[in-house]
């Protein structure tokens, strides 16, 4: 089910378009009313189990899920554990929502991974800022990322299962990292992993398109080497895939915001001061 709704301004955004909300609840007119609710800053979309919940997430990206607790078919906790178990779900974010105010309750669905738990009833606004911070704060890593020259991939895992898919990917990239045809149809053979599947994770994780974490990759591996200080940039260029040097010094400016000479010059001035 998903909840018909407009696009405006004023909303936190990914990729210009309203960050997506996964909301599972037995009871439809909790479901309605959460959606009502959030439906100014979030698409919506709607599950009445967690079963229901899983088709949802192996069809869309989606950013965050609200899900009940007690639910039939599969409820809440069994949905949690199956979101943050695995690699293709394991970077979004949960809030558990449960009428069960005991402590180990709680503890159980945090135990699962639980990024928030809420007990009903709930203050819609407290829910709606809960919300609204998890993907914030997941957005700000993103970002930080992808403008961080040398920023590591793994910086990007919420859990144990994204630190394993992240490793696994970082590696392949290094050993094909100067082939000017690495692409996401490789990235794919070597991960075993259908290509919507790993554009979904890719994309979910870090806001990049697999050729976009390729690139962006290639780039942050020659900010390393000129941060050495060792090889020229022309040997550099080459190393990570870049038949010219020229193409190689405009993207690097475009995603860094400065030339490789100049960011190799200011690493070596920060260097000096250090010492």
């Amino acid at each position: 089910m998903e909840k018909d709704l407009n696009f405006g301004p004023n909303i936190v955004t990914d990729m210009q378009e309203k960050p997506v909300i996964l909301v599972v609840d037995d009871h439809e007119e909790i479901l309605d009313f959460i959606a009502d609710d959030l439906s100014e800053k979030f698409k919506v979309l709607m599950a009445s189990n967690g079963l229901e919940g899983l088709a949802i997430l192996e069809k869309e990206i989606v950013h965050l899920v609200i899900s009940d607790v007690m639910m039939p078919k599969m409820d809440g906790f069994e949905f949690c554990r199956r979101i943050k178990s695995g690699i293709e779900f394991s970077h979004i974010p949960v809030i558990l929502l449960t009428a069960k105010n005991s402590l180990q309750s709680k503890i159980e669905g945090l135990e699962l991974g639980a990024d928030v738990y809420i007990e009903k009833p709930f203050s819609p606004e407290f829910l709606q800022v809960q919300a609204a911070s998890l993907i914030a704060n997941r957005n700000k890593i993103k970002a930080y990322f992808s403008s961080s020259p040398l920023l590591h991939i793994k910086s990007l895992a919420y859990s144990k299962a994204d630190e394993l898919f992240l490793k696994k990917i970082q590696v392949i990239i290094d050993q094909e990292i100067s082939n000017p045809q690495l692409d996401v149809d490789l990235l794919t053979d070597h991960m075993n992993m259908s290509r919507p599947t790993l554009y979904r994770k890719i994309k979910s994780i870090s806001n990049l398109s697999p050729n976009e974490l390729i690139n962006l990759a290639r780039l942050k591996k020659a900010a390393e080497l000129l941060n050495e200080g060792i090889l020229k940039i022309y040997e550099i260029a080459e190393m990570v895939g870049y038949s010219s040097q020229t193409h190689f010094g405009r993207v690097f400016a475009k995603q860094f915001g400065m030339s490789p000479t100049d960011y190799a010059a200011s690493m070596h001035a920060n260097q000096k001061k250090k010492v």
